[in-house]
């Protein structure tokens, strides 16, 4: 297990995910204030997301000004979370941990009375009152 790697393969994906939150905040902002430019921005980025970096080169070449607000607002959105995100991440972990694993406590210890099991044969009681010759 290379940590070094799953943290900057983790670091890619959430600039990504930040990248998404910060197109989703200038949408919202141009949807009030110019309708048609935010209609422009929806569709051109349509299927274009997943790679945040690929993504605001592709726009830099349509909409620059675009592209530098979604990178403003990106960065913004960094700074304000980075504080409180790690502590965030590992108690989320740990409690989707736990309820899995309560979950699945609770599914392998369910009774299944659909198929009763079979009546306790009388000679195999464990019961030390029981009278066995």
């Amino acid at each position: 297990m290379n940590l070094k790697q799953i943290a900057k393969e983790t670091a890619k994906t959430l600039q990504s995910y930040l990248t998404y939150q910060a197109l989703r905040t200038v949408l919202a902002q141009l949807g009030e204030t110019n309708p048609p430019l935010a209609h422009w921005l929806q569709n051109f980025s349509s299927g274009k997301i997943q790679d945040g970096e690929a993504y605001i080169e592709q726009l830099f070449r349509k909409q620059p000004d675009l592209a530098l607000r979604i990178m403003t607002v990106r960065e913004y959105i960094a700074v304000e979370i980075a504080e409180f995100l790690p502590e965030m991440v590992c108690t989320g972990i740990q409690q989707a941990n736990m309820e899995q694993r309560r979950q699945h406590l609770e599914r392998i210890t369910r009774i299944d009375t659909s198929h009763p099991s079979p009546p306790w044969d009388n000679q195999t009681s464990s019961d030390p009152n029981s009278e066995q010759s």
